[in-house]
Formats: structure tokens, C-alpha cells, sequence
């Protein structure tokens, strides 16, 4: 119980922080933690996927980039042109802005420099309470985007289809900020649902990782439960908050 509300003080105090950058605000994940695999050897232990094949090309990384800042998340395909992601790897923290979508590109089965399809985003959908005078909310359930590609690159790589918050043996695949050109899944990560609506679960996983499914392997292949949103670590280890499929915006 300590451990919950410790972990869930963390996650709610601190900023949703994008992306892809990896700094000393970070480097409590690798130090923190009195058990054997936790931080970011056992980052580092995931296993490397090969991203350009099928199921894994589905997944990608959402990449900004500008004159003076570059930075990463981790989306997934759930329709040939709708990706998911975390809304806070939308939004600027140094310039206090949202980014505009012609910054933003999605390189879906990106592996060390080469994706199986590169799209420009023309849009992307939030929360109706999120972005209210251009701010960003904090608030754990906003914390969610949908990418509006400019073109249906899913109808060449592939999608993975939405899961029910339940499924057995889930895990995340996403592109962490010490190893930010390999995809890597982790272990399983059975997440637990928090009375506010979000999945908790711990989790090795950090920056860059924002945005990444949490996947369900079914009878039917792999479908997507949830998104990864933020991390807190903790002395056990590092507790990671997931947004479930339900609360994104996918239109009709």
C-alpha cells in the first residue's frame, strides 16, 4: 500500500514531460530502486523487435523536430491513417506552446535510421478539456492525442486493433530515451485499474517511451489496451500510468 501511494503521489505531482531527450531530470530512473532488475538495466534488457516486420511495423516513433529542440514519443497504428500517442509529446514545455501537426512526423516501423513508411501529420484530436488558451493540462485522463496522417500509411505496414482493459499478458513496445533507434517490449506488465479510470502497472520504461502501446497477445494477435502517459520511480522500482483505449477520441 506505501508503495501505491508513493507511486501515485509521483505520477500526479510531477509533469507530464515529453520525449526523447535524455537528461539529468531523468537520470533518477536509472538510480533509484533496491531490487536487482530495475532503472535502466532492466531498460536495457528489453528485447530489441524487428521493426520492420509485421505486427511491430505498426508502431513508430512520433518525431518533432525544430531549430532549436528534437525530440521523440512512441505511437501505434490503429487505423490506416489515426495513431495513437500521449498528448504531452504535443505540446513545447520550453516554449510553452502546442506544436503545430506540419512539425510532426510519424515513422512507423522506425529501426536505426529506416522506417517501413514515413508520414506528415495534418492533425491531431485531444481531449475537449485539454489545450483550453493553448495550456497544457496535467490532469492524468487528458493526457491522451490521435495523429491525423496525411497519408493511410497503415494500408502498408499494418494496424493493431483495440483491446478490452483486461487482457491477459500485456507489455509495452515503444522506443525508450536511452536506446531511442530500436524498438524494444518489455516484460509482461499486468496493469491494475486505478479508481480514476488509468492503468497502473510497473513497468521498465521511461522517456520516449511516451505514447507506446500497452499490447495484449490474444488467440488473434497482438491488440492495443492502452498508451503509456508517464513514469514515476519509486525505491521498488518505476510505476508507469497507461491511458486505456476508451478514453481516445477515434471518431466514427
Amino acid at each position: 500500500m506505501r508503495w501505491l501511494i508513493l507511486s501515485m503521489a509521483l505520477l500526479w505531482m510531477q509533469p507530464a514531460l515529453a520525449q526523447g531527450v535524455f537528461s539529468d531530470q531523468w537520470s533518477r530512473i536509472c538510480t533509484l530502486g533496491t531490487r536487482t532488475q530495475v532503472g535502466c538495466d532492466s531498460i536495457r534488457a528489453r528485447e530489441v523487435l524487428a521493426a520492420d516486420q509485421p505486427p511491430w511495423r505498426a508502431i513508430g516513433r512520433v518525431n518533432f523536430a525544430s531549430r532549436d529542440q528534437r525530440s521523440h514519443c512512441t505511437g501505434v497504428l490503429v487505423s490506416d491513417d489515426l495513431v495513437l500517442t500521449a498528448a504531452h509529446c504535443l505540446y513545447n514545455s520550453a516554449r510553452q506552446r502546442w506544436i503545430p501537426p506540419s512539425s510532426i512526423r510519424f515513422a512507423a516501423g522506425y529501426q536505426r535510421g529506416e522506417a517501413a513508411a514515413v508520414s506528415d501529420v495534418k492533425a491531431y484530436r485531444l481531449h475537449p478539456k485539454q489545450g483550453i488558451e493553448g495550456r497544457f493540462d496535467d490532469t492524468a485522463d487528458l493526457d491522451w492525442a490521435v495523429l491525423e496522417l496525411n497519408t493511410p500509411i497503415g494500408e502498408q505496414v499494418g494496424i493493431l486493433p483495440l483491446a478490452k482493459v483486461g487482457a491477459a499478458d500485456t507489455f509495452v513496445a515503444g522506443y525508450p530515451g536511452i536506446r531511442p533507434h530500436v524498438l524494444s517490449r518489455t516484460m509482461v506488465c499486468q496493469p491494475r485499474r486505478h479508481s480514476s479510470g488509468v492503468l497502473l502497472a510497473a513497468c521498465p520504461v521511461m522517456m520516449g517511451d511516451s505514447g507506446a502501446p500497452l499490447l495484449a497477445e490474444t488467440e488473434t494477435g497482438l491488440q492495443v489496451v492502452g498508451a503509456l502517459s508517464r513514469v514515476a520511480a519509486t525505491p521498488e522500482g518505476i510505476t508507469a500510468l497507461f491511458l486505456p483505449v476508451d478514453l481516445f477520441d477515434l471518431g466514427p
